[in-house]
Parts: structure tokens; C-alpha cells; sequence
């Protein structure tokens, strides 16, 4: 592990022993689980047998009559990657793989990333694990089941119900074909799968702490398999190449919980060289061992950061100063691979493209992301607020899940320094009757303080957009597109009290009635949504977006009006713009879907950062308009000092967009 942003030394480890198969660079990923490595693991990921069961008949391996597709794991059949590329409803899919290791080694655990929804797992025809929740991992202990000749089985069946609207499914359409603001479906296997080499007692789970106020670092160390005595896990944290800490801590009772202290070096400048931030990323390495007297048994890679987060009056702090955040919606979709990004490399350069384009953090929208995202914004210094997928129906059920899901979600990713903020609600979905219902209040005060208790060092919003009854953020969605009617709305004439009792950004309250806005911080966090469809783009009526564009010009200067405007309001302490990237028939990204950005990426930035054109959007139109010829520019960007030929020109090198021409 390196630590300020520098490359994995290694993105694809292979096992150290060579009887165990290694993992084929072609379908392997780099480390699944980048907070908790070791070097003996097997990825499983590649060719898997597969069948659909559509009427359910099948409810054990022997069952299963005919293996009749061949799937790439971990593309969901849904996508055209997987080899499958099947958008139907199927509420049952079979998986079946081979795979490699002996008896002897070690204890063997089998890890799944994800699969959507809920999952039974076989190995070598013996029933082993079930596990409900379409985001979130698990893993299985296999060794007690080994085959003596090393080849090993592993059969899955993933159930996953298309109608079911109590269950977190995020933007999972429900109706055949993708409609409105909702996506393909994404069913079964759609993270790593893989499998790990450990000992008879072995390190399971860390979990790291910033105290910026103490200059401590908290540790947590949880030791799994046989409880022997005289057990101590080492710690050496190091950073920028100097050891910090090399500690040795007893384990008592299975775990260890320290708060590690620092040398304090007092004045900021020496404390920034340490502290982490989207500017300056630092990472402190950790290596950690498990010893029994003056014998290894276990030694993992982790990495930790010097960070704090929270809340003071009116602004969002970052280690301990007011911090503006500018941050864009991510859905976090792919067109050929859906929720599983094609690539290690697709995260980190998601991560390079918001950054370059001005923002410094990202709301990930409705998705629990791969591991390997959070690891790429830690590195590169992306700050992350992570939203907990929605159901869209209030039942006892709906909550159990909701409740259990968002749990194993915040002990998977509490200890990246990216993640700032948690959302475990959107603008009231799976509660609809927050205004009226006694109950849907409760729910979203439960799963706020639920996330306050397991991890109170981040700000929470209950329920991001409107109708808040518990918020360290009052989180306000408002899609009107234009600038001048924001200002007024949100600008230095405005008075608190109008804004909460009177505004109704989506015809709804801000605040619920006996839970008024009480100083926290107000941020704009959807809003723009500008959609860009070519007149001559075939079915341009299923273009859906908040407000259209018809040619690129035009998303140009109404992007940086808004922006402008949006930058200007005093009584914001941030902004979260929709969206990162055009997604599917949502078409209201500053990006194509294949990344590609519809006008140069400079311009974003020029314009996210506030420093565009402060002309009244319709003046900016009319007068571009009037004159408009592929050579021009609008005045802003005669202000950032690019040429023409770099401003509003067809995008280049993006085949299959209207009006693509490369250069």
C-alpha cells in the first residue's frame, strides 16, 4: 500500500503459494477489500456456468436440470459485459464455478462483494450460508467442506424479486423498460468474488478512528478462529516515509480497542504536512501483525488518515476550519456493465474526472459503492457522501431490511477517510407520508440516530431534500432553472423564516412541523439537471432530463449561470449538481455515459468553481444565439483565455453521440 496518491505497487496480487491457482490479469480485479489486505487470495471472478429459474422449481444444485448460458462474474445478466445482456424479469439466476485450492493451507474463506438480492451459497454440494441484501458483503468459512484433490465447487443461487418494492433497491426500475429517473435492474453476482487464505486465528476486521482534536488515531482489531492465549497484534502506522507509531497491544476477549496518540507537532504547518483533505491527500500506512509469543500468525496491509469532519453553526468543517463543499451526484452506472464499473481503472478515473472538473467531493446517489471507489477517492482526495439505496414501500419488512442493510454498510466503510457524510434517506422515498404519518417520521429519526450511534464522527441527514425532522445538514433540492429566480429564492434578501414557511422546492416542506431549522447548515444538494438532446438524435422524446438543451452552447452558458448564481449564495455552505454523467435515458450529465465530457472539461471547472460569466442566463442566450457559429465562444469562456476551437465544439473522440466529430 502507498500512501499521498501514489499506485498500488501491485494491482492484481497473486497467491504467494504455488499450489494454489493464481488470478488470470484478464477477468481479476486489484484487492476487493483494500482496508484489510493480504497477499494469499484467489479471485474468482471470469467465467461462471449460469441459469435462469424463472417459476422457482429449483431449491438445491441437484435440482438444476441444465446449465444453458455462460456468464462473465461480476456483470449482473442484465448487462450486455456479462456475455448474458437479458433485461427481463427473472426472480432466479444459478451460478456454478471451479475453482482451485487444497486442504492444508490454511483456513479458506470464500468472500462475495455482492449480490442483489439475496443469495445461498453451496460448496462441493454442501449447503453453507444465506445472506439477504443486495449491497453489502459476506463471507463464508469453507474449509470444513475441502475436497482432499484441491478442486473445489461453489454453487449460488441469487433470488432477487423485480416487483418487490420493499426492498432497498435504489434506482432498480420495476417496470420492464427503464423509465423516468429509474435504471436497468441489476440481479445475482454484481461484485468480486473471491477467496482467501487465513489462519487458524487470524486478524477479521479493523477499524480505524481520527480524533484530530486528540491527535490520536482509534484502532479496533476483532481476532477470529481459535482463542489462544498470550495473543498481541503489532501496529506500525508510517507516513511520508517516517514511522508515526510501533505499538504492541494484548488482545483480550478476541478484540483490542486503543486510542493511538501521536506526536503532536503543534503548529499548523507541520500538522497540515499529516492531515488529510481533497488538496492534499495524505494517507498513513499501516501494517499490523498477530503474534503469539515470538511466533507470526497473521500480518495484514491497512491504511488509515489524520481527518475529522463536522459540524459548526452554519458550515461544514473539515479538520477543524470552515470547508466548502462542491460536490456532483453520481449515479454510479456504466452502460455495457450497469453497477459494476468495467474496470479498477474506470473507479480511479471516475475519481481523476471529478476532480478535474472542479469538484471536490461526490454524492453517490442511491448506490453503495465497490470498495475500490472509496479506495480511489482515499488516495486521490475525493470527499464521498454515501446514500443508502431506497425501497419505495413502508412495511415492517421494509424497515427490518433498511435497518440491517445500512448497518453492515457503515461497518464496511467507516473507516475510509473520504466518506464525510451519511444519507440514509432521499427526498422522503420509502417514507411518502412524512407530513402526515407518525410512523414514517419515526422511521427516518430512528435510522438517523441509529447512524449516530455507529459512527458519531460524521455528520448525518435523515433525509436529504425535504421535509427534514432530523438533519445535521438541511439538505434542500430545487430544480428551478433559473438563476435569477434561485437568487432571489436563496440570496442575501431572503429571510429564514419565508425560506422554511413559505418556499416549496417540489411542492414540499423543508422542514416537518415541530422540527424547525435550528442553524444548522443549509446546502443546495440536487439542482441544474440540464439535459443535452440534439435535434437530430433519434428518439430525442425519450431524452429525459429537469430542463433540455439542444445544443451544446446552450448547456454550456446555462451550466455556468448556474452555477455563478448558485456560488454566489452566502446562506449555502455547499452544493451537490445533477450529474456527473448521462445515464441511460437520464441524459443531464456534464458527461456522456462513456465519460467523454460534452464541453471542455476546463469550462467545468472554470464554471464549478464560480469564476464563469455573472450575466443573467436569457441576456448570455440571446446574445450567443444571435450570433452563434461553430467558431465563437460564449464570453466566458473568452474570459478563461482558450481558443475557440476549444469552446462549445463537438465533442471530440466520442463515436456514436449526435454530433460527434473527432478531431
Amino acid at each position: 500500500m502507498q500512501s499521498s496518491g501514489s499506485q498500488l505497487e501491485n494491482c492484481y496480487a497473486l497467491t504467494c503459494d504455488p499450489s494454489i491457482e493464481a488470478n488470470d490479469p484478464q477477468t481479476s480485479r486489484a484487492y476487493p477489500r483494500p482496508q484489510l489486505q493480504r497477499d494469499r487470495w484467489i479471485c474468482l471472478n471470469g467465467l461462471w456456468k449460469f441459469s435462469f429459474d424463472d417459476t422457482g422449481q429449483w431449491i438445491r444444485p441437484t435440482d438444476i436440470a441444465e446449465w444453458t448460458h455462460t456468464i462473465e462474474v461480476p456483470f449482473a445478466p442484465e448487462s450486455t459485459r456479462s456475455g448474458i445482456g437479458d433485461t427481463g424479469f427473472h426472480p432466479n439466476c444459478w451460478y456454478e464455478r471451479e475453482f482451485n485450492v487444497p486442504q492444508g493451507v490454511g483456513r479458506v474463506l470464500l468472500h462475495f462483494g455482492a449480490v442483489d438480492y439475496q443469495a445461498r451459497v453451496w460448496v462441493n454440494g454442501q449447503f453453507m450460508a444465506e445472506h439477504e441484501g443486495g449491497h453489502t458483503p459476506f463471507t463464508i468459512d469453507i474449509t470444513s467442506v475441502l475436497n482432499e484433490s484441491g478442486i473445489q465447487q461453489v454453487t449460488v443461487w441469487a433470488q432477487d424479486d423485480p416487483f418487490d418494492l420493499a426492498k432497498p433497491r435504489g434506482k432498480q426500475d420495476w417496470q420492464l423498460e427503464p423509465h423516468s429517473i429509474w435504471y436497468p435492474r441489476t440481479s445475482g453476482i454484481w461484485q468480486t468474488v473471491w477467496a482467501e487464505i487465513v489462519p487458524e486465528t487470524y486478524i477479521e476486521r479493523i477499524r480505524w478512528t481520527p480524533h484530530f482534536e486528540r491527535w490520536e488515531i482509534g484502532f479496533e482489531a476483532f481476532i477470529a478462529g481459535q482463542q489462544d492465549e498470550g495473543l498481541e497484534v503489532k501496529v506500525k502506522l508510517i507516513a511520508n516515509r517516517q514511522v508515526l507509531v510501533n505499538d504492541t497491544y494484548e488482545v483480550i476477549n478476541g478484540e483490542i480497542h486503543r486510542r493511538i496518540a501521536l506526536s503532536d507537532p503543534g503548529i499548523d504547518d507541520y500538522r497540515n504536512e499529516l492531515l488529510w483533505s481533497p488538496e492534499k491527500p495524505t494517507l498513513i500506512d499501516a501494517e499490523i501483525q498477530l503474534w503469539q509469543g515470538d511466533r507470526l500468525i497473521d500480518e495484514v496491509k491497512s491504511y488509515t488518515a489524520m481527518r475529522t469532519v463536522g459540524i459548526q453553526r452554519d458550515r461544514f468543517m473539515l479538520n477543524g476550519r470552515p470547508y466548502y463543499l462542491r460536490l456532483v451526484l453520481d449515479q454510479g452506472y456504466w452502460p455495457d456493465t450497469l453497477m459494476s464499473a468495467p474496470s479498477d481503472e474506470a473507479l480511479r478515473r471516475d475519481v481523476e474526472l471529478v476532480k478535474s472538473m472542479g469538484f471536490n467531493g461526490v454524492r453517490k446517489h442511491q448506490k453503495i459503492e465497490d470498495p475500490r471507489f472509496l479506495y480511489w477517492a482515499d488516495v486521490l482526495g475525493l470527499m464521498v457522501w454515501e446514500e443508502m439505496p431506497s425501497a419505495y414501500r413502508f412495511t415492517p419488512k421494509a424497515v427490518e431490511r433498511l435497518t440491517k442493510e445500512w448497518t453492515e454498510v457503515i461497518n464496511r466503510d467507516a473507516s475510509h477517510p473520504c466518506i464525510v457524510v451519511w444519507v440514509p434517506f432521499n427526498e422522503s422515498w420509502g417514507v411518502p407520508d412524512l407530513t402526515a404519518t407518525e410512523t414514517h417520521r419515526h422511521c427516518v429519526q430512528a435510522l438517523y440516530y441509529l447512524t449516530k450511534t455507529l459512527d458519531p464522527t460524521r455528520p448525518v441527514i435523515g433525509n436529504d431534500g425535504w421535509e427534514s425532522a432530523a438533519t445535521d445538514i438541511l439538505a434542500i433540492h430545487d430544480y428551478d432553472n433559473k438563476p435569477t429566480r434561485l437568487f432571489k429564492r436563496y440570496g442575501p434578501e431572503v429571510k429564514l423564516s419565508d425560506l422554511f414557511d413559505r418556499q416549496r422546492p417540489g411542492g414540499r416542506v423543508l422542514t416537518l412541523d415541530g422540527y424547525p431549522h435550528n442553524g444548522q447548515p443549509i446546502m443546495l444538494t440536487e439542482f441544474g439537471g440540464i439535459a443535452y438532446a440534439a435535434p437530430e438524435q433519434p428518439d430525442t422524446n425519450k431524452i429525459w432530463g429537469y430542463v433540455r438543451s439542444s445544443d451544446i452552447s446552450e448547456l454550456q452558458i446555462r451550466y455556468t449561470a448556474l452555477l455563478s448564481v448558485v456560488n454566489k449564495v452566502e446562506l449555502f455552505s455547499g452544493f451537490c449538481y445533477t450529474q456527473l454523467t448521462d445515464t441511460f435515458q437520464e441524459a443531464n450529465g456534464l458527461l456522456y455515459a462513456d465519460r467523454t465530457p460534452k464541453f471542455p472539461i476546463e469550462a467545468i471547472a472554470y464554471a464549478t468553481l464560480g469564476r464563469g460569466e455573472e450575466e443573467e442566463e436569457d441576456v448570455m442566450l440571446s446574445a450567443v444565439k444571435a450570433k452563434w457559429s461553430p467558431d465563437n465562444v460564449f464570453p466566458g469562456a473568452v474570459k478563461a483565455g482558450w481558443a475557440g476551437t476549444d469552446s462549445v465544439q463537438s465533442v471530440p473522440h466520442c463515436a456514436g453521440h449526435p454530433g460527434s466529430q473527432p478531431r
